[in-house]
């Protein structure tokens, strides 16, 4: 409730400096022909998730949540192979437009990642300090479920209901995994246990403050236009909903949790699980979409950190600072002014800025950008039942009908250890021009089917588009002092180590106090994030890895064009190259960016990229909603 004082006036219009829907190449009849049949499959798929759908907009299956058992899995793998030769049966891509033939390939890409995917689906860990289903369903119905009417009230109360179910499914599926020896970190459980007991602590649960659930269905009923007999009823029906099917679900997920929790006896990474080596194997591929080895990624990420570290060194003596780099890094780890104040002016304070760095981003985005986003983006506070295991920040791409705006999270749970000069880069990383522009510009290009427009989930191209956003505000100007454009570096660091730190736990065996000691002497991050950084790796292996090889990627693409184009390089195009066909494999950028030199210099050959970043592997990544700093 305190946080959420500070954040009046946090939503940011962007409608007037809004252009036209994006209009890629006008489609032949064939091109119209897949386009509709791409969107009834994506519209099938999405039937299979009620949270997706709604999720997107849609009132199907409005009443229920998610089946989170295996063979709800296995239902999605065998609907996708049957669509994929459903579509290779109708449509010739010799037939189709340039973006037609892309779309294809995408299609297809898209199963055969599944179906790569599909032998590790057990190995995924339900529980980490990002999170799980006990606090994922709720933060679902609090920024997703919207109630416009009674019906929609009480889809809401059935999914209370529905909630017993879910939690039944996540215990079972977690039973299953662990019988397998395939089970979370030990540090990963008293976390689980406390977010679980966290949603069901206060009223109507027992006599505190107003739960999580209880206190947004209250607020959502009382701002219907409704009779006060329909009111009551709807409140009644609601609060046994939570103390009856909510309340057995969540005690049943805890009496698991307590279970399994003595036999996680490790805090290593998946090698210590069966063929735990091949299955980072299969992240990191599926993460980065190349063929790089883990120690191929080890390296460059040590390399990266040396670049890095000399860019540092010379940043400091434009800030006259005439110590080492490490005497710099504790210099702002130990003085106050450097952090901001753990009250409510210090919330205020990084909100300000952050709201400040948007506006200035978008006010000088127009000499980088062709266009500019439609869609309105609200700053918010992340909750404070969900803040103690979230990141420090994460972006959410708001609704394809413009109902729910796009959403830039905050974390503001322990203002201390955030750092003044490193805030504008995340903005520019997870607003402007970062996430926000990639995942806007997607959804208004209207010709495109709805799978690349909502979000294909090319982790390495979202993430380091955000990574690359970071440095462009140094090139646009938004960064307003030597001390922020410090801060980004810092930044960069903080990536690099992830390729460093990532594969260090999970292919060469590094303990956790180990991956703590190297973030520590190499980044800028507090004590408290290195902790949670470290955690998340071992949670989530690879992801970390798809920041810096997709930024490296996107550099080196521009570095070609530059070369190739000389004088005819203009960065509009150049961006527009990059964003226009939404989220897309790393080979297939390189594809659309050869395309854009070819037709911005005729007889001008297309070089080579300057770093080899390994064959880009034909896989995709995760969906947009996945997108943390």
């Amino acid at each position: 409730m305190m946080l959420r004082c500070c954040l009046a006036g946090a939503a940011i219009s962007v409608a007037a400096l809004a252009s036209p829907p994006l209009q890629s190449q006008a489609p032949v009849n064939d091109d119209a022909r897949l386009n509709a049949f791409l969107d009834a499959a994506y519209d099938a798929r999405a039937q299979l998730s009620p949270q997706q759908s709604t999720s997107l907009g849609s009132r199907i299956g409005y009443d229920r949540l998610d089946d989170y058992t295996s063979a709800a899995e296995a239902a999605r793998l065998a609907l996708m192979r049957s669509q994929l030769a459903d579509m290779r049966h109708r449509f010739d891509p010799n037939r189709l437009s340039a973006q037609g033939r892309l779309s294809f390939e995408l299609f297809e890409r898209g199963v055969q990642t599944a179906e790569a995917n599909a032998p590790w689906e057990d190995y995924r860990f339900t529980f980490s300090v990002l999170g799980s289903p006990a606090t994922d369903v709720p933060a679902f119905l609090v920024n997703n479920h919207r109630v416009a009417s009674v019906a929609d009230a009480d889809a809401y109360v059935a999914r209370i209901r529905d909630i017993e179910r879910v939690m039944k499914e996540v215990s079972d599926g977690e039973r299953r995994r662990v019988a397998k020896g395939l089970i979370e970190p030990a540090f990963a459980f008293d976390t689980a246990i406390e977010n679980a007991r966290a949603q069901v602590r206060g009223a109507p649960f027992d006599e505190g403050a107003d739960s999580v659930l209880w206190a947004d269905f209250k607020r959502k009923v009382e701002k219907l236009d409704t009779d006060e007999p329909t009111r009551a009823r709807l409140l009644a029906a609601g609060r046994d909903a939570l103390v009856g099917p909510m309340a057995r679900g969540y005690a049943n997920l805890i009496a698991t949790l307590q279970t399994v929790a003595p036999l996680a006896t490790s805090n290593a990474g998946v090698w210590r699980l069966p063929k735990g080596d091949a299955y980072y194997s299969n992240r990191i591929r599926f993460y980065t979409g190349t063929d790089l080895t883990a120690d191929e990624i080890h390296t460059i990420g040590l390399r990266e950190m040396q670049r890095i570290h000399d860019d540092m060194r010379v940043a400091m003596t434009k800030l006259g600072f005439r110590g080492t780099r490490e005497q710099f890094f504790s210099k702002i780890r130990s003085e106050g002014d450097y952090r901001y104040s753990n009250d409510e002016a210090g919330r205020a304070e990084y909100l300000a800025t952050m709201k400040r760095t948007i506006a200035d981003a978008l006010a000088k985005s127009p000499a980088f950008f062709s266009r500019m986003p439609r869609a309105s983006l609200e700053v918010k506070a992340v909750e404070p039942w969900r803040a103690a295991g979230a990141p420090s920040a994460f972006y959410g791409p708001g609704a394809p009908d413009g109902s729910r705006p796009a959403t830039f999270y905050v974390n503001l749970s322990d203002m201390s250890q955030t750092f003044k000069l490193q805030s504008a880069a995340i903005a520019c990383h997870e607003a402007v021009p970062g996430h926000h522009f990639e995942s806007s510009f997607a959804l208004e290009i209207t010709d495109l089917p709805k799978f690349r427009r909502f979000g294909a989930g090319y982790i390495a191209f979202g993430e380091g588009w955000g990574l690359y956003s970071e440095q462009l505000c140094r090139e646009m100007g938004v960064y307003r002092e030597a001390l922020d454009e410090f801060g980004q570096l810092s930044m960069d660091a903080w990536r690099a180590a992830r390729l460093v730190v990532d594969t260090g736990l999970h292919a060469k065996r590094w303990s956790r106090e180990q991956a703590r000691a190297y973030m520590k002497a190499n980044t800028l991050l507090s004590d408290v994030d290195i902790g949670r950084e470290v955690d998340r790796y071992l949670c989530l292996p690879g992801q970390a890895t798809s920041y810096k090889i997709g930024h490296l990627r996107i550099l080196a693409l521009r570095r070609k064009a530059e070369k190739a184009l000389g004088p005819k390089f203009d960065i509009k195009a150049f961006h527009d190259a990059v964003l226009s066909g939404g989220g897309v494999p790393l080979d297939l950028l390189e594809r659309q960016v050869d395309a854009y030199i070819a037709a911005a210099g005729p007889g001008v050959g297309a070089p080579p990229s300057h770093a080899r970043l390994g064959k880009t592997h034909k896989q995709t990544g995760r969906s947009l909603s996945e997108e943390k700093l």
